[in-house]
């Protein structure tokens, strides 16, 4: 057992490389286009900025699946740091 490893929090190359290959599965699977996703990403974005103020450098969106056990979809899932909020 290697103390280390219980301790990092980086991911082992094998777990990053087992998540790309994930992504690109689903991907493959759920007939999105790049461009798709940053349709998406740009609508999402164009509603969030009404109410929060976001750096759009530091936002991230992908695709990916649910874990519901035997059933799994797809899923989008965005991290947008906020910086402040607005006023509606």
């Amino acid at each position: 057992m290697d103390l280390f490893k219980i301790f990092s929090s980086k991911p082992s190359p094998k777990e990053v490389a087992k998540e790309r290959l994930q992504l690109i599965l689903i991907h493959d699977r759920s007939d999105f286009s790049p461009e798709f996703l940053e349709i998406i990403k740009s609508e999402i974005l164009k509603v969030l900025s009404n109410y929060a103020e976001f750096n759009s450098s530091d936002i991230e969106v992908k695709l990916t699946r649910t874990e519901d056990g035997v059933n799994s979809s797809p899923a989008l899932v965005a991290s947008i740091p906020i910086k402040s909020t607005r006023k509606p």
